[in-house]
Parts: C-alpha cells; structure tokens; sequence
C-alpha cells in the first residue's frame, strides 16, 4: 500500500512552519512578553500589535534560507523536536538557554539527564514535537524550478523586510527600550536562542588546543612555627542558597547542627552562575567573579593546582557529577563507585558516602593537606531524592521531578530539607576533625 502525503507548495509549507514555530513553540517567549510589556499609549499598542508579526517575519526569512529539496525536511523535523524541548525547558524548568546553559547540557551525563525526564515532558515533546515532525516526514513539497523558487522567495523576502522596516520606522524606540530594559528577552526567543548559544559555545571550545598558563612556577606558603601538620577540608556544596540557611537570617531553622559550632559565617557571597560548569571552575579561579571566563579557566592554574605545587597533599573525592575540570591534576576518587551501602540507592548517594572513610584518611594524614568533598547537596530538580528519609522534617514535600505539579509551599519545605541535611554533614565534618587535636586543621564550606 503506498503512503499518503499531504501535498503543499514550498512556499506555503513555509508560511506553516514559520506559524507553528512563532506560535506553539515559543509558548513560554510569549508568556513573558505578557508579563513585561507595559502599553501606556497609542505608541506602545502599535509595538505590541507589531511584535507577533516581528517574530512572524524573522522565523519566515530563517526557513525560507533552509527548506531547500532533499535538506528542508530533516532539518525542519529535528529543529521541531529540539524546540519543543527548549521550551519546556524554559516553561517548566524555569531556564533560559544560553551558551553557559548549552554547556552544562553538554557536560551533563545520563545520570543527571534522566532526573530531568518527567511523564509531562514526554508528553510535551511528543505531542508539540515529534507528532509534528512526523508530519512533516509525511508531507509532499512541491518546489518549482531553482530560478522560479529563488524568485519568489527573493520578491517575498523583500516584502517582509519591508514590513519590518515599517516596524522599525514607527517603534525604534519602543523596541530599543524594551530590549535595553530586559536584555534576556533574545534569550526566549525559541529556535534562535538555543542557535545562537550553541554558536557561543563552539566559539568558546575551538581553543581547546591553547596553551596552559602557568600562574606560578614556585608558589610557597610559610609553615607555622609550632611546626604542627596542617588540614584543609574543604567542603564544596551544590545548589545552596544563602537564603535558605538560618545561620544567614532565614526564619525557619535550617541548620540546628551548625549552630551548636564554633563557626564563623560569611554573609556575603556570590555564585559565578547557576550551573555547575561555570560556577564550580570559576570558584577555584584566580578569575575575578563579574569577568570569570570559562575557556581561559581550563588553561591556567587553579588553587588546587598551585596548593600541591607548595607541598601539599590534595584529594578530591566527589559525590557530584565530577569537577568540571578542576580537580584532573590531584589525585581523585568518585564516591559514588561501587554503589556502596547504605549510603547509595542506583546511581545516587547521599552525602553521607563522604564521611564513609573519612575519619581514616584524616588518621593517616603525614603531610600539610587538602581534601575537598563534592557534595550532591540540593542539585535540582529531584530535591527529594537529597536526603535520607530521617531529615523529611518540613512537610508536606515535593517528591517528584515534576515540579509543576507541585505547590511551592511542597516544592520550598522539600529544598529546606536539603539545607538540613547539608547542615548534618557538614557539622559532622567538623566533629570528625575534632577528634584529631594533633593537626592544625580547619574546614570551609562554600
């Protein structure tokens, strides 16, 4: 039996997509237009009026350049797929997608990636994506002959750039303001967004091959005068905010453990980014935070780089989705091997697996040291699988992926309960070095 195809010209197929495309898969780009845009008067009307068929025209003369015979079907049906996606993303999850975003995507592994994988996301994908791509396979398009297609498309084209110059005459200054107002707007636009960002990201790879800075060939740090052995453990948290930590000022109490230590609390302190690619390498970095430049970072020397060169010891034992770089020049060892109990459930521990073997490490400790702990600690958007059951203190809680379905009174107590498991580890840290009199040890967290 042979197959049914719908039957459209090039040109109307174009026209179609190009709707779909402003329309259905730039949901989220649309609900935020919604949200920021202010008309005041008659200036402001004509730009809002103006901004479907902006998005409209853009979309037009982008796929009129791509759906050429034999090319435009394949890449239309993966670009259907992949947009579909971005913007759940962006709807549900809250992200914007930039070159920074790309590389956290890149740098995430199965592991990571399943916990994002929710039956709403399926449905998402599937219903706004992949049914719509498997159209477009059962789809016939008729091209006319190369100097009549290139006509068409070149009379048309002309027209639309026309239209947008009209845009552009009548609200220049309502489309700068509003893109100088909020930047992050391009960011929403679905298709080109992860486009563009994925043209950043390359640029920024391409240098792989550069040359490694070396920041200091000598460093030295003095020893004290009492001569005693030195310990660093550095605690390295995941996802934490400030906010949320009642020794910072939150109201509900988070950190009961902390609180019985003799600690000092820093109060002002400030992530590189929200994804972990950028934020971690950025906190070893001699980079100031507001210029930090990821390419540069993975060709110098970072703290843990200069801290062995001084005679230190250093180890890494990581409970995340490793270093991001970071740690491949000191020795090294993943928690999360061997799925040990009772600590790890499938491809996760908790937190509790970097206390497993510590007290040890530190007994055999000969030499000035630094170990740093990875922590798992609130990594999203699975909060509920953070911490053991014991510290299910702030109820009701949000126990899926799917954070929609959730209230945010479920989805704040279940990230407090994070917080307080993070507390538990880290105040054991501090009673495990305590029981070590002999070092001249410390503990950080950040």
């Amino acid at each position: 039996m042979s197959k049914k195809y719908f039957s459209l010209s090039a040109q109307n197929f174009i026209v179609l997509v190009s709707s779909y495309f402003a329309v259905v898969l730039n949901i989220t780009f649309w609900r935020y237009i919604c949200q920021k845009i202010e008309i005041c008067n008659l200036n402001g009307v004509i730009f809002a009026v103006s901004l479907p068929f902006f998005i409209f025209i853009t979309l037009y003369l982008f796929f009129s350049l791509i759906i050429l015979p034999k090319i435009g079907k394949p890449l239309i049906a993966v670009l259907l797929v992949l947009s579909a996606a971005a913007d759940y993303t962006m709807s549900n999850l809250g992200i914007i997608i930039d070159s920074d975003m790309v590389r956290n995507f890149a740098e995430t592994n199965l592991r990571e990636g399943a916990d994002f994988i929710t039956l709403r996301s399926v449905f998402y994908v599937f219903f706004l994506g992949i049914v719509p791509a498997t159209a477009v396979f059962f789809t016939e398009i008729h091209f006319m002959s190369f100097a009549a297609e290139l006509k068409q498309r070149l009379f048309r084209n002309a027209l639309l750039l026309a239209l947008l110059g009209c845009f552009a005459f009548t609200s220049y200054k309502e489309y700068v303001s509003f893109g100088r107002n909020h930047q992050e707007v391009r960011k929403y636009i679905n298709t080109f967004n992860y486009i563009y960002a994925g043209g950043r990201y390359y640029q920024k790879q391409k240098n792989q091959n550069r040359k490694f800075v070396i920041l200091d060939p000598a460093p030295r740090i003095d020893k004290p005068e009492n001569g005693n052995i030195r310990l660093l453990i550095l605690l390295v948290g995941e996802t934490a905010r400030a906010k949320n930590f009642s020794l910072c000022g939150y109201e509900r109490e988070t950190n009961p453990e902390l609180k019985k230590q003799d600690i000092i609390t820093f109060q002002n302190v400030t992530s590189c980014g929200t994804a972990t690619a950028i934020s971690l390498p950025c906190m070893f970095s001699a980079q100031p935070r507001r210029s930090f430049d990821i390419s540069g970072a993975q060709f110098t020397e970072n703290l843990l780089d200069i801290v062995q060169k001084t005679g230190y010891k250093v180890f890494w034992k990581d409970n995340d989705d490793g270093c991001k770089g970071v740690c491949k020049r000191v020795e090294t060892a993943d928690a999360k091997a061997g799925n040990k109990q009772p600590y790890c459930f499938g491809n996760y521990c908790h937190d509790d697996i970097l206390l497993d073997g510590l007290n040890e490490r530190i007994a055999a400790v000969k030499q000035d040291s630094v170990i740093v702990l990875h922590m798992m600690g609130s990594h999203g958007p699975t909060y509920f699988k953070r911490y053991p059951d014991k510290f299910k203190r702030f109820v009701p809680s949000c126990d899926t992926a799917d954070l929609q379905r959730c209230t945010r009174e479920q989805i704040v107590n279940t990230y407090d309960n994070t917080i307080l498991y993070s507390d538990y580890i880290i105040s054991s840290v501090i009673d495990i070095l305590k029981q070590h009199p002999n070092l001249e040890s410390s503990m950080l967290y950040v």
